[in-house]
């Protein structure tokens, strides 16, 4: 059976300081399903801390593996010290549609390459640890039409499947807009497919 679930955090983490040789790593999940998210959330942190000298990140965007994507920004930190160590993070506790930004401030100890790679991995470790994680369903979502003297089919499926209803409207036709588990969404198509008189379609979620 295929997996149809998927692991994200609810709301962004508290604030978590780390300290390596008198340098300061201050980091923060965040949630986001966009790109647009990603950018807005750097801007709120590099407002926090204007005089720091490093904002790293990772992120990934996407609910199943196929589809996702990610970025790793090591932002004037050594090639590979910074960025991927995050995102090594984001890996390990198996998340996804999550921002994990680490600031630094500079302590005056230079910590080499391997020192950096421990760092950010320890900061993006504990901004993880002070979130919620939360398991989600992968859902398919339908429109389902249908005239009035077969409303009443299409509601005893609804009610026995216990299928979430998202929208409906109930004008010349009815429209009723559902949310499937991806795993059970072939058998529920086919059961409104087979009603007479019934369209049911997929729709972007």
């Amino acid at each position: 059976m295929e997996n149809d679930t998927y692991k994200t955090i609810l709301k962004p983490s508290k604030e978590v300081l780390h300290k390596d040789k008198n340098s300061k790593f201050y980091s923060y999940t965040f949630p986001v399903t966009t790109e647009e998210d990603v950018k807005s959330y750097l801007e709120v942190v590099k407002q926090q801390h204007p005089k720091a000298g490093h904002f790293c990140y990772a992120y990934q965007l996407g609910k199943e593996p196929d589809q996702q994507v990610y970025r790793a920004n090591d932002d004037g930190e050594p090639s590979n010290s910074a960025g991927l160590p995050i995102y090594g993070q984001i890996q390990s506790f198996e998340v996804t549609n999550i921002l994990i930004v680490v600031v630094r401030y500079f302590g005056g100890v230079k910590l080499g390459v391997g020192g950096l790679i421990n760092a950010y991995r320890t900061g993006a470790q504990l901004a993880l640890e002070a979130s919620t994680i939360v398991e989600r369903t992968i859902n398919i979502d339908y429109l389902i039409t249908c005239d009035y003297d077969v409303i009443n089919k299409v509601m005893r499926v609804i009610k026995e499947k216990n299928l979430n209803i998202t929208d409906q409207k109930l004008e010349l036709d009815c429209q009723i807009w559902i949310s499937v588990r991806k795993k059970e969404a072939a058998n529920i198509f086919s059961m409104f497919d087979s009603i007479f008189k019934v369209t049911i379609k997929k729709t972007e979620s």
